[in-house]
């Protein structure tokens, strides 16, 4: 009962990159960058089991960046001449690369570092994409000329990444969809089914990861302008209850979603976003487990699984350790009292 995960990334040692920042540069090369990224993987791995973090991830110290990680491996992207665009409704702008053909995978994605964790740890294994609806909205088009059809082009190989990582023992798969708060109703008309393309099949858990992003000034001063409760989620929340997935991952520290919002999930598994990436600040225990009776009035606790509200790659190493070890403790005090 009360499982902990998290949600995804984790900072990057300085060995490896750039410290403290959402796209670092990386500091080997070649066969160096390999050996480095895998010690930075077995590094986390055990951080997390230190921690007590049931379900651990290889915290994504492969890629630079979320979405871009699973891009370099597709075929019929120019990364050569990249555009300007608007990102998460123009509520930013980015330069980005261009569907110029048909999209294939090069090669298999997140192989080595699947391999290299679950040969290291005997716990449940999660690896994160990103959603395809996060993708079309951070990747311009001059192939498809329809964002559904190139998000169900990515959602087709999203999955047949998911199922060559099942088949390397991963237990869960999750997807990161931040631009579901943004496009409520294209969630609901193509969003949840281009998921379900990408996880079609799959026998293993299965999660989306929503957020109000973190990062990146922009998305600060967005969430400034929303006031003291966001209620985007109650737009799309019925929609994911009825959807095929497994869990839904969802910031409840520190946030203003009402936590209340939960109860329209009923029947999914909730990660329940219990540790704050948006400052240094370490939840105690206390705090924790507070947060954890406070869903209970609306979520079974056997549905519980406390979690990160999101990636922690910015974050100081000292402090995501720190935050790590008190979402374990504050987990395991929330047992003592309610299991």
């Amino acid at each position: 009962m009360f499982e902990t995960t998290i949600a995804g990334s984790l900072p990057k040692p300085a060995w490896l990159a750039e410290t403290n920042k959402l796209w670092p540069e990386w500091k080997q090369t070649g066969e160096a960058l390999v050996e480095a990224k895998r010690d930075a993987t077995l590094l986390w791995i055990k951080q997390q089991e230190d921690a007590g973090i049931a379900t651990v991830s290889d915290g994504e110290q492969s890629r630079q960046h979320f979405v871009h990680g699973f891009l370099e491996f597709v075929e019929g992207i120019d990364f050569e001449h990249k555009v300007k665009m608007g990102i998460r409704n123009n509520r930013y702008d980015a330069m980005v690369p261009i569907v110029v053909g048909p999209l294939r995978l090069k090669s298999r994605v997140h192989e080595t570092e699947a391999r290299v964790a679950r040969a290291h740890t005997a716990r449940r294994l999660k690896i994160t994409m990103p959603g395809p609806m996060t993708i079309v909205d951070t990747i311009a088009d001059k192939h498809y000329g329809d964002k559904v059809k190139m998000a169900m082009a990515f959602a087709e190989l999203l999955n047949a990444e998911a199922r060559a990582l099942e088949r390397q023992g991963v237990d869960v798969i999750q997807f990161d969809e931040p631009a579901f708060n943004v496009y409520m109703d294209d969630v609901k008309r193509w969003g949840i089914d281009a998921l379900h393309v990408a996880s079609e099949g799959l026998r293993c858990k299965t999660a989306v990861h929503i957020c109000y992003g973190y990062g990146i000034k922009a998305n600060v001063e967005w969430k400034e302008s929303l006031g003291s409760h966001w209620r985007q989620y109650e737009e799309i929340f019925p929609a994911l209850q009825k959807s095929r997935l497994d869990q839904v991952s969802v910031e409840c520290m520190h946030s203003h979603v009402p936590i209340e919002l939960l109860k329209l999930l009923d029947g999914k598994d909730i990660l329940l976003g219990a540790i704050d990436v948006a400052n240094d600040k370490v939840e105690t225990p206390e705090e924790i487990a507070g947060l954890i009776a406070e869903a209970m009035r609306y979520v079974p606790k056997e549905r519980l699984f406390p979690c990160t509200n999101c990636g922690m790659a910015p974050m100081r190493q000292e402090i995501a350790v720190a935050k790590l070890a008190a979402l374990g403790v504050g987990a395991a005090l929330a047992r003592t009292r309610y299991a």
